[in-house]
């Protein structure tokens, strides 16, 4: 019986990130390299007995691909963010530097990144209009009558796939190269714009990983957290370093049902080692051929507008709101290593000039 839930539980999250994985295709990140790095990540978890498991998060999937112009310049970001975030994981830095921070500087990060996939959401139903607005609209209700992401992503994704192979017998054009199942190492790019990219995308996992992992582990039922945030900072930062040296896309913490399964690691872990064979195997590939990338687009409004705004606004405007606000403004306007340095600037640099003054 234990087994049927950790299962379920498994196949919860994947249906939740199966869509999220063809917006990860649509932008041209690999999937066959996407698929070593959740074996690595099932094999860590079971290892250091994690009950946060990564997965696709549309967060830094929007966000590697609204900084990055093309694919090479995509995965060097994510590269070299994993680069950063490892040393910080293996230092053990993770809880210092969320608290030189501050909830209202790393919450105003993750509300602004809210309005982000907001952004990216209606832009999307400007590209395909009627399909968009379908998922759009379809996700909001349901969500409204639910408050469940997954009956959320599945309706949205699955009614405006119908409409989009049915009614316009529509079939998509991955980018090349994205189902090869072959490594080929990608030299990575270093630029100015590759490092603003590279420190925003770092800045956006310190806020997920203290958020998205903790969430997970507060569905444990345990009295104290059971997540080690450094450990889960090192595992989806190797996996990503694995991933995007060969062109496969970023994993990350991600809210997972399986920590409120009977058996929390193994189930993660069966949902790790679940994602990479739909996409070692090129399942996910063929389905992305019928599944439009803006059938996603109501789940991205609804998780940007309606749960990470919403759920991280509060904190962040609850002690300083001046700083909270600043930080999640200019984190929505640019990324999150400009809000967070705007934050920094309104938290520690203004008192001390009105020192002085």
């Amino acid at each position: 019986m234990e087994f049927i839930q950790d299962l379920l539980a498994a196949i919860g999250v994947v249906i939740n990130g199966v869509p999220q994985g063809i917006l990860a295709l649509s932008l041209g990140f690999a999937a066959f390299p996407t698929a070593i790095a959740f074996a690595f990540s099932a094999v860590a978890n079971a290892v250091t007995g994690s009950v946060a498991p990564i997965s696709f998060q549309v967060e830094s999937i929007t966000v590697a691909g609204a900084l990055g112009d093309n694919k090479r310049e995509r995965i060097s970001i994510i590269l070299w963010a994993a680069v950063l975030m490892t040393a910080v994981g293996l230092l053990g830095w993770m809880n210092t530097l969320v608290d030189f921070l501050g909830t209202d500087i790393t919450a105003g990060m993750m509300a602004g990144v809210g309005f982000i996939l907001a952004r990216a959401a209606i832009r999307m139903t400007q590209t395909n209009v009627d399909v968009g607005w379908i998922s759009m609209i379809s996700a909001i209700l349901v969500y409204i009558f639910t408050k469940d992401l997954v009956y959320t992503i599945l309706l949205s994704v699955v009614i405006s796939t119908l409409y989009s192979v049915y009614y316009k017998k529509a079939t998509i054009e991955l980018p090349a190269g994205v189902g090869d199942q072959k490594l080929s190492f990608i030299k990575p790019m270093f630029s100015g714009r590759i490092l603003r990219g590279a420190l925003a995308l770092a800045c956006l996992n310190i806020g997920s990983n203290i958020s998205f992992g903790m969430i997970t582990g507060s569905m444990t039922g345990s009295e104290a957290n059971p997540v080690n945030v450094d450990v889960l900072t090192v595992v989806s930062s190797v996996a990503d370093l694995i991933s995007s040296a060969f062109g496969g896309a970023p994993l990350e913490s991600i809210i997972s049902a399986t920590g409120s399964a009977p058996n929390p690691v193994f189930s993660g872990v069966l949902m790790m080692t679940i994602m990479a064979i739909i996409l070692g195997t090129g399942i996910l590939p063929k389905m992305g051929k019928y599944v439009p990338t803006e059938s996603i687009a109501g789940f991205l409004f609804v998780l940007g507008a309606f749960v990470t705004v919403t759920g991280n606004i509060q904190p962040a405007v609850a002690e300083n709101p001046l700083v909270g606000s600043v930080t999640m403004v200019v984190t929505a306007l640019f990324d999150p290593f400009f809000g967070m340095l705007a934050g920094l600037v309104i938290k520690f640099i203004l008192p001390m000039i009105g020192v002085f003054l």
